[in-house]
């Protein structure tokens, strides 16, 4: 669906571009060219939003909703890689190198997507200095964070796994409260880390009953980091 042309619209979904980091320092001149080249699409819950293996041809931003990244093993089983929420960018890997998508998103709820053309993308990577600056501190974080994750992978202890990945997926909120945002399925999680989903459901159940931990609606809060911290390094 292309952006509407009601010049009200236009400025609703110009407040919500200034709300994605990527885009928020660009200058006027850029923003319109952002504005005349996006296009605005929606889909329901269960939707494939990009489809592994199909050309690369935008860089999208989720402006509503939630998605989830997604791959799929030889035995065909799903796993789920990363939850990606409003603000967040997504694909910039096949845009950057013209390959194909790398793995597929699919809607976990009613979402509202953005869509920037290659060309438009490329443009921005290269003539923004602000949008230059954050792809490369994004990409320098994924490529940390894909580090720690095969490392992760070769822990042999189930339990300690777990604790370590909720070690790498939380981040620091106002107050300086420790969360894990968008927390994935317990079948995700047992997917991701390579154990079952009976074991990870096991092991949260005893964070929290240790006090260590607090489960809410898609998300855990570390009541105790110092003592996450020790499990997994113990």
């Amino acid at each position: 669906m292309p952006v509407p042309k009601d010049s009200q619209n236009k400025v609703s979904v110009q407040i919500h571009l200034r709300k994605i980091p990527l885009l928020a320092q660009l200058n006027e001149d850029e923003m319109r060219q952002v504005m005349t080249d996006l296009r605005i699409r929606t889909y329901a819950k269960r939707d494939v939003v990009l489809q592994k293996g199909a050309s690369g041809d935008s860089l999208l931003f989720l402006l509503s909703g939630q998605l989830q990244v997604i791959d799929v093993t030889e035995d065909g089983r799903a796993i789920g890689l990363r939850m990606l929420a409003p603000g967040d960018f997504f694909g910039e890997i096949a845009v950057i190198n013209g390959s194909t998508r790398s793995a597929s998103v699919v809607a976990l709820s009613p979402v509202m997507v953005a869509l920037l053309p290659r060309a438009t993308a490329l443009h921005l990577f290269s003539h923004s200095p602000s949008v230059a600056k954050h792809m490369l501190r994004f990409l320098a974080e994924k490529v940390q964070r894909d580090s720690q994750f095969r490392a992760l992978l070769s822990i042999h202890n189930t339990a300690k796994r777990i604790y370590t990945f909720l070690e790498l997926m939380k981040e620091k909120k106002d107050g300086d409260v420790e969360v894990v945002e968008n927390l994935p399925t317990h079948q995700d999680i047992a997917n991701m880390i390579n154990t079952s989903r009976e074991t990870v459901t096991r092991t949260l159940l005893a964070l929290v009953q240790q006090g260590i931990v607090e489960k809410g609606t898609h998300r855990l809060i570390i009541l105790n980091p110092q003592e996450l911290h020790k499990l997994a390094q113990n």
